[in-house]
């Protein structure tokens, strides 16, 4: 079924002023919600293709991602979750110094639970470094991991010794870091204890000329550095006005992460127009766009590094390649949705827009037009408000009660 835009847009309308559990109305009608959904996807789709069409010099990792530039200059932490053992994470810092719109932890920021001190996350399990010894002698060594969660250069002095013994088993390292408490005695530090990679979320700072310089100096210690950041509007205007300054610093790449949405920073972002990308991560339409369009002018420019497109597309890939190394039955992934329940009103300004086109159309069949539903849906919901009172007293209350 391919539903018109307009039934699309009444639909969504009418399921986004219903108040009250719909989960329902949402699976009696999920045909509309599905077709709905899946055309908006086409549309977009369409648009990147048009888009990647114009970039001169587009290469691909066995259609995994897409990137431009020098090979030898791709993040070899990105070669090692799409292509190894997955993106391996050791959390340890679980606080930020700055708080940023499109943060994954936004609305939690401050409630992240914390690591004890002396030891480490890693496999959703708690190690002391002393442990690393243990673990390494026992487990198969990864084919890389990520240093996240959340600013490590708040205690960055606890790392040095765990990179140092990673580093020894000749494990590939990647740390990620807004870059505004680096210093050249930490970065240097970082550098003698083996991390083999830097990327810097220059959008969490504005594209600040101190972190600017900053990457510089990193490029003097640590193998590869980096940019990875989300795209939005905000960094692409900020990284255009000081676009020449960054190109000097010598880095490698550039990592265009295309932002989805979580339960903790969506809310900055309703109103955008939005889409779902293969049933899984919700995205506004400009974020990949940026990186297209960043793509293009590193082509047409000659920018000397590499700009990859971290996509829906790319994350959907690594899901893939994760569960294929953890011996997952075939077609198995944990790329999914962030939400545990259907937004019709995230998608309202995307319908909303004229200029956003459904690529084919047909009429809804008679069973599904909105007009002959409406009576069903208001007794589900009716049904399912009076649902939600059952053994809402439990026996002593009801005795009171009588």
């Amino acid at each position: 079924m391919k539903i018109s835009k307009k039934d699309a847009l009444e639909w969504f309308e009418y399921l986004s002023s219903l108040s009250g559990d719909k989960t329902e109305v949402y699976k009696r009608f999920s045909p509309v919600i599905e077709s709905t959904i899946r055309q908006i996807e086409l549309s977009v789709n369409k648009k990147h293709e048009d888009m990647k069409n114009e970039i001169s010099d587009l290469k691909t990792l066995k259609g995994r991602t897409y990137f431009v530039g020098d090979q030898q200059n791709f993040p070899k932490g990105c070669v090692s979750c799409l292509f190894g053992d997955g993106l391996g994470g050791i959390r340890k810092t679980h606080k930020c110094n700055l708080l940023c719109k499109f943060c994954y932890y936004h609305d939690n920021i401050d409630n992240q639970e914390s690591i004890p001190d002396g030891m480490w996350e890693i496999g959703e399990t708690l190690f002391y470094e002393d442990d690393i010894d243990l673990l390494l002698s026992i487990q198969k060594k990864p084919s890389g991991i990520a240093y996240v969660y959340l600013e490590p250069f708040l205690e960055i002095e606890k790392y040095y010794g765990i990179i140092k013994k990673l580093s020894d088993a000749g494990i590939y390292q990647h740390m990620y870091t807004n870059g505004s408490l680096c210093t050249r005695e930490n970065l240097k530090k970082l550098g003698e204890a083996g991390l083999n990679e830097l990327r810097f979320n220059l959008g969490a700072v504005k594209c600040s000329d101190q972190v600017i310089e900053y990457m510089a100096m990193a490029k003097e210690y640590i193998p590869m550095v980096g940019i990875e950041t989300p795209m939005t509007p905000e960094f692409y205007e900020a990284f255009q006005e000081k676009k020449d300054k960054i190109l000097k610093t010598g880095i490698d790449f550039m990592n265009c992460a295309e932002l989805h949405f979580g339960e903790d920073n969506i809310n900055n972002y309703v109103g955008e127009r939005m889409y779902v990308a293969r049933r899984g991560y919700i995205s506004p339409l400009w974020s990949r766009e940026i990186t297209l369009k960043l793509m293009k002018q590193a082509c047409d420019e000659n920018w000397g590094m590499v700009v990859h497109d971290c996509s829906n597309h790319t994350k959907y890939s690594r899901e893939l390649n994760k569960n294929s190394k953890q011996g997952q039955p075939f077609g198995a992934t944990t790329y999914v949705s962030e939400f545990d329940r259907f937004l019709p009103h995230l998608f309202l300004a995307t319908l909303e827009d004229e200029n956003f086109k459904f690529i084919e159309e047909e009429e809804l069949p008679e069973e599904l037009k909105l007009e002959n539903c409406q009576e069903e849906i208001e007794f589900l919901v009716v049904e399912e408000e009076d649902e939600m009172y059952d053994g809402f007293f439990d026996d002593e209350d009801e005795e009171d009660n009588e």
